[in-house]
């Protein structure tokens, strides 16, 4: 996303704001930040352009271990309505930590893995909320939809360092992951919604 950005000074904002979703929701709705990827339970009430970050059908990053205690993940917050909606109970796990557990582990559920399988329809997890400045948002799509989006090697090594997976499984894992927000996936978020408000 930084390449997208005006300025090394934006580049540098950008960075400085990284979090986890819960927190990045928390800066977003409070107007600490201009625009974010924000959860998709928050984004309803929000401007988006058509870049989220959306599962095809798994996602190892999302996952619910049945045989644990009901517990929710407090960085999480479409997870833990997601979880609501397909009716499973467990401990959740969300980032890294549930893709380190899903390469070393079976007895998971994979939530988007299981959304997919009942409405054959993607999840969406998170989307690009503004609160101005519309036309910069929609060039950033415009752009970054273009072509396929490579990560920089230096970031990749940093990545498999910081969260110890390695380099193939975390290529691995993004090709599970989706950034356009076309028309299958606008009505993987409607039904989301449409069953968000039953639980």
């Amino acid at each position: 996303m930084k390449r997208f950005n005006r300025s090394s000074q934006l580049s540098a904002i950008m960075n400085h704001k990284k979090n986890v979703p819960a927190q990045i929701n928390k800066k977003f709705i409070n107007r600490h930040v201009d625009a974010a990827f924000i959860s998709s339970i928050a984004a309803r009430k929000y401007k988006h352009v058509n870049l989220g970050i959306i599962a095809k059908k798994e996602v190892q990053s999302v996952l619910i271990i049945p045989s644990r205690k009901n517990k929710r993940d407090k960085e999480s917050a479409s997870s833990n309505i997601l979880a609501k909606v397909l009716e499973q109970h467990g401990e959740i796990l969300i980032g890294d930590k549930a893709l380190r557990y899903s390469l070393q582990n079976s007895d998971y559920i994979d939530l988007a893995k299981l959304w997919n399988e009942l409405y054959k329809l993607p999840f969406v997890f998170a989307l690009l909320c503004y609160h101005k400045d519309r036309r910069y948002y929609k060039k950033i799509e415009k752009e970054f939809l273009k072509k396929k989006q490579k990560i920089p090697a230096y970031l990749l090594q940093k990545a498999a360092k910081k969260t110890e997976v390695s380099q193939k499984d975390i290529l691995n894992y993004l090709e599970l992951i989706s950034y356009n927000l076309d028309a299958k996936a606008r009505l993987g978020l409607k039904k989301f919604y449409s069953e968000a408000k039953k639980v």
